[in-house]
């Protein structure tokens, strides 16, 4: 029987020899096991074509196991450590990633979308536990300043609710986002398309530092990867995988973003979607993702995030009013005394009453009412209107006022 030293190195041999996400791996592990499952692709017994074409074209260039070794060396000088499914912080919402199937895909990247063999993390939060309660905030890299202004909005007030803020660690809207988090003094976690030791894009760099101080980075690849173009595309499934929704702030009409909110409604998470100017080429792919996915929610702030992906009548958020008045206050008849009364100048009781459409004694009565709430005074000949009033606080405000 195989030691766990002898797996893990096994599943690192194996990330070197094929890009993350590869179906025909994960399930040679899942039958096999690592150790042998390594053992049958070096030896060219995978029946996939491609697969040993790939584990071919790897091993030409150097030896799979001491790759392993020399990843396994390089983890510890860089500060990081590796998480493998057998680990207890192992993530669990990354079993989604087997309920993901993208309607009508022929791209590798959509096709690929296995759960990870292993991680690489930095950072001392326990992963699966930071990922519990976690959204992921993303978006367009040359963001608007409307963009940035508004996922650093959510991110900090995430945070603020003691969720995990997740995001890819780019610039512009990712950026923002964990920003946000880290200024509302939150855990944020960086999901990489590189080693961990090496974070993409460099002027990002001082972020990197802040996230593995206080929060996490993460990583399929072993320390050292280069940022490949594909492995964005790869890396943006375990975003969507392991959080509870996903929140999609910009994007324009070709954005990987819109790519991860997708992967998101596939696999039954929340994808929500920030709107934009109409005349923003940042607001495109956001607008489309609204208009063909009837699963995807317009959030406009934390709270309808947090309805979305919060506990069940637990987190409504509150529904969208203008500021309270006192004339909200007022019943039908009263409204219509006061809006009979003219802007300037005085109006008798009868013709205020005739004007308003109702009798002398409700007319009286309610005016009565509006002298007492200060919206009505009585002058010689009449009646005017008051001092403008104060707005009145929506939590005072018992119900409509009928009369005395």
């Amino acid at each position: 029987m195989s030691t766990s030293e002898e797996r893990l190195l096994a599943r690192v041999a194996l990330t070197w020899l094929t890009e993350p996400g590869t179906w025909a791996v994960h399930r040679l592990v899942q039958q096999l096991g690592p150790v042998t499952a390594l053992e049958l692709m070096l030896d060219g017994g995978a029946r996939d074509g491609r697969l040993r074409a790939a584990v071919a074209a790897r091993t030409a260039a150097g030896d799979a196991r001491a790759a392993a070794a020399e990843a396994l060396a390089r983890t510890d000088r860089v500060g990081a450590r590796i998480l493998t499914p057998e680990d207890a912080e192992w993530p669990a919402r990354l079993d989604g990633l087997h309920r993901l199937v993208l309607p009508g895909a022929s791209r590798r990247v959509d096709l690929e979308t296995a759960p990870p063999l292993c991680f690489w993390v930095r950072g001392a939060w326990p992963l699966g536990e930071v990922l519990d309660r976690s959204v992921a905030v993303v978006g367009a890299r040359a963001a608007t300043p409307y963009g940035v202004h508004v996922a650093t909005e959510i991110g900090y007030g995430l945070a603020d609710r003691d969720w995990t803020v997740v995001s890819g660690g780019a610039f512009g809207i990712d950026a923002a986002a964990h920003r946000g988090a880290l200024t509302a003094g939150g855990v944020t976690v960086a999901v990489l398309a590189c080693g961990v030791d090496r974070p993409y894009p460099m002027g990002n760099a001082a972020l990197f530092d802040r996230i593995a101080e206080t929060g996490l980075l993460v990583s399929e690849w072993l320390p050292g990867s280069d940022p490949l173009r594909p492995r964005f595309l790869i890396r943006n499934r375990v975003i969507a995988a392991a959080t509870r929704g996903t929140v999609l702030v910009e994007a324009s009409a070709r954005s990987g973003a819109t790519q991860t909110a997708n992967r998101a409604i596939a696999m039954g998470r929340r994808a929500m979607v920030v709107p934009g100017p109409v005349t923003s080429a940042m607001s495109v792919g956001a607008h489309e993702l609204l208009r063909e996915q009837p699963d995807a929610r317009l959030v406009t702030g934390v709270p309808h995030v947090l309805e979305e992906v919060g506990r069940i009548g637990a987190d409504l958020a509150a529904p969208a009013r203008g500021p309270d008045r006192p004339v909200d206050l007022l019943d039908d008849e009263a409204t219509l005394v006061l809006e009979s009364l003219p802007r300037r100048g005085v109006l008798g009781l009868d013709a205020l009453a005739a004007r308003a459409g109702v009798d002398v004694r409700t007319a009286m009565r309610k005016l009565a009412l509006l002298e007492e709430l200060s919206m009505v005074v009585r002058r010689d000949g009449g009646y005017a209107l008051g001092p403008a009033p104060k707005p009145a606080r929506a939590s005072t405000v018992p119900g409509p006022v009928t009369g005395r």
